[in-house]
């Protein structure tokens, strides 16, 4: 495809089986850690922004792995199996509410760190592998064309990911002649906590509502503590099963990666052949300087992206809570018979969308410019991605001014929080420009970080590319802290806040970058 190395879409396979499973993941965990164990925002934040960072940060450690074992498709291989033992641990259907929250909740955990290596194995030494791809003076000029398309079909199984999620759990429900509603596990946590005197009367009301019109046979509730229970457990067990589906598509991944194993190139062979080369004492002086000159240029960057992961990756956790709190979802509900595609993760299904039909556009502007001798430097194209992220944030602070708080909200009957929903194009115009962004920085951050990296660090380089998203997602709770506590534009415009002067900071580092690179 466009000239590529062969082993390319390969590769881009063996990863879009496991983005998928990722992506299920990712559409519904912190509505899963909310709806199975009673939490709130702050507290599934926490959760959320632990394992996010320990997926990224584990991947310097795999980096580190496959660089001193030189078996960098064996650490590719292994990160599969685990990954898959991960989701297991988190798809053995356990009751809810749970007997003993300390205990299913440390098991959760642990699943979600076993993911978490796995992801270390796997993640980062893939991109190295694909990296060496294109060391070959023969595509050496497409390699940020290359990563764009490797990104663009990791992103298809993203795309129908939260689909699959949404599709099991709902058909669950209506196995047990109930219907989804975002709302009715926070409210029968509460019930079951607190009972009705523990209740504020708008809660106890909308509680009555939501769970009458949940009965799809119209049954009255006429046993509100049974309701509670019963509807929990069911809608739990609707997402435990939709994880299993995660599961199949490891094994999948794991079979296309095995299949095409002696396609792909091997960076250890590289990193051998560099180091029985024979050069003099002068080049080896130089090659030392460089390789610290290089090195300080990619810690540059990583401090710079760190701010746009913290502002991105509120997708899966405050922006998933305000599709839910704030979001008009009634109007979404494709009834396929035997299930509904109704809820808030079907917004985490935009992102790669827009990743596979506007990278195509991207790579065709950034080719333009290039016939054009008007070539924009990978170092700017992250600038502007920053700006551009910035600009996402804005556009939704400008649809938040007039929303009440989430503690306003608590407070307001089923009418009057009805009255006050915004349309589910207000995401999806959200999330189109934060995927313009996304474009801009991650994949042409993998691309900078594969050319600049010296050829024996590759896979720590793009381990401590994945460490610095690591940091960035170890801030994500700061969203969750914001959301329950600020008025609902502030909350947005802290990451406007943050994107922009992170932009600022890369603009006044280009030249610099520009000379390291070339």
């Amino acid at each position: 495809m466009f000239k590529q190395p062969k082993g390319l879409i390969a590769a881009a396979l063996a990863n879009m089986g496991e983005r998928f499973g990722f992506y299920i993941m990712m559409a519904i965990l912190t509505l899963f850690i909310s709806a199975k164990f009673g939490l709130d925002e702050k507290t599934a934040g926490y959760i959320y922004s632990g394992f996010y960072a320990s997926i990224y940060l584990l991947a310097l450690v795999g980096g580190i792995i496959a660089d001193r074992t030189k078996n960098y498709k064996g650490t590719i291989m292994w990160g599969l199996i685990v990954m898959a033992i991960g989701y297991l641990i988190i798809a053995i259907p356990t009751p809810t509410p749970v007997p003993s929250k300390a205990l299913y909740l440390t098991l959760t955990c642990l699943g979600l760190l076993v993911i978490a290596f796995g992801n270390g194995l796997f993640k980062g030494n893939l991109q190295a592998l694909v990296g060496q791809m294109y060391d070959n003076k023969e595509y050496g000029n497409k390699r940020e064309s290359g990563f764009q398309i490797f990104y663009m079909f990791i992103n298809i199984g993203g795309f129908f990911a939260p689909f699959i999620a949404i599709g099991v759990r709902n058909w669950w429900l209506k196995v047990h002649n109930f219907d989804y509603n975002a709302k009715l596990p926070e409210l029968c946590h509460a019930y079951i906590d607190k009972g009705a005197a523990g209740m504020s009367e708008s809660s106890m009301n909308n509680l009555q509502t939501f769970a009458a019109n949940a009965q799809l046979d119209g049954t009255p509730v006429t046993d509100m503590s049974a309701f509670c229970n019963e509807y929990l457990e069911v809608f739990n067990r609707g997402f435990q099963y939709a994880f299993m589906a995660a599961i199949v598509m490891m094994l999948v991944s794991l079979v296309i990666y095995m299949t095409n194993r002696k396609r792909f190139p091997d960076p250890a062979q590289k990193a051998v052949a560099k180091q029985g080369a024979s050069v003099s004492a002068e080049e080896i002086k130089m090659s030392a300087q460089e390789v610290k000159q290089r090195i300080y240029a990619l810690f540059a960057v990583f401090g710079v992206v760190i701010f746009f992961w913290v502002s991105f990756h509120q997708n899966g956790y405050s922006l998933t809570y305000f599709a839910r709190d704030y979001v008009n979802l009634d109007v979404i509900n494709i009834n396929l018979g035997f299930t509904t595609i109704k809820g808030a993760e079907i917004f985490q299904s935009v992102n790669p969308f827009f990743v596979v039909t506007l990278t195509p556009l991207i790579m065709w502007l950034f080719g333009w410019l290039r016939n054009r001798g008007k070539e924009i430097s990978t170092p700017m194209k992250i600038a502007i991605g920053m700006g551009i992220a910035a600009a996402a944030y804005l556009f939704l602070v400008v649809f938040s001014l007039a929303l009440p708080s989430k503690a306003e909200l608590a407070g307001m009957t089923a009418d009057q929080t009805a009255d006050i929903l915004v349309t589910p194009w207000v995401m999806v115009g959200l999330y189109f420009i934060l995927t313009v962004a996304e474009l801009f920085i991650s994949p042409l951050g993998l691309a900078f970080v594969s050319k600049v990296a010296p050829p024996h660090m590759q896979g720590l380089m793009q381990g401590c590319w994945l460490a610095a998203t690591a940091v960035g997602n170890s801030l994500l709770f700061v969203g969750g802290l914001l959301y329950t506590s600020m008025p609902m534009w502030a909350t947005w415009f802290v990451f406007v806040a943050a994107c922009g002067l992170s932009m600022i900071v890369m603009l006044s580092m280009v030249k610099w970058l520009e000379r390291v690179t070339k």
